[in-house]
């Protein structure tokens, strides 16, 4: 099988993997900020499939109808204001992606291999024209595994509670967890070399603080990593 180039060049991609809710979305982008990298969610990814499908009524067990849209549609990997995108058919659907029914669906349709084959491709896509921060579920485990910059982001399930409540979604985490760490297709796992971070008690400046002297050990190449020390309690 052919290398992309993001496989040769996987010192340019770090990886933040992690449950729902666990902080990791917060931490990539502004890692991503701080590094002058691009920010990947590639759950956006399947959510822009997931809404995609839905709009034509199409139900995750139906694997051909699936197969048949994906195979039809156009989807577009883009970068705006240092963030990546995905269009479907030339539609934005950033503003639906947390949409109810996409939330009580997405896990369904992202355990299908042909949706994280599709979801892969178009992230080694992106790294392969761009230094990036992609946060996800596989991202160290199985999309890049042949990157040394791979970090696991997570927190007790109660304060994850607390983070969907406060973003006014209605994730059932304890499902969430369930469908992403049993699914057949690359569960969500802790890759042996990732460096593992409880977001539970900190915050998003010490995370990133954290990661950042981890990449600055691991000589992360060419980057000039600036740290920014507080305070406890400012």
């Amino acid at each position: 099988m052919a290398l992309h180039v993001s496989d040769r060049r996987s010192d340019r991609v770090v990886a933040i993997d992690g449950p729902a809710a666990s902080g990791k979305s917060s931490v990539a982008r502004e890692l991503a900020r701080r590094l002058d990298f691009i920010y990947v969610n590639s759950g956006g990814f399947y959510r822009a499939i997931t809404w995609y499908l839905l709009r034509k009524n199409i139900q995750p067990e139906e694997n051909d109808l699936i197969c048949a849209a994906l195979d039809a549609a156009a989807l577009t990997c883009l970068v705006r204001d240092s963030e990546s995108r995905i269009l479907v058919d030339g539609r934005d659907p950033a503003n639906h992606l947390r949409d109810d029914r996409v939330n009580k669906t997405v896990s369904r349709v992202s355990r299908l291999a042909e949706v994280r084959q599709i979801v892969s491709q178009k992230l080694h896509d992106c790294a392969d024209a761009h230094d990036v921060v992609i946060e996800g579920r596989d991202i160290g485990s199985v999309v890049f595994p042949g990157t040394p910059y791979k970090f696991y982001i997570h927190a007790t399930p109660e304060v994850r509670l607390k983070r969907r409540a406060a973003q006014g979604e209605r994730d059932e985490i304890a499902m969430r967890d369930h469908d992403d760490v049993s699914r057949a297709v690359s569960p969500l796992v802790i890759a042996p070399d990732a460096h593992v971070i409880d977001t539970s008690h900190v915050t998003i400046e010490q995370v990133v603080n954290e990661i950042l002297m981890q990449l600055r050990e691991k000589r992360l190449p060419s980057v000039d990593v600036h740290i920014t020390m507080r305070a406890p309690g400012e």
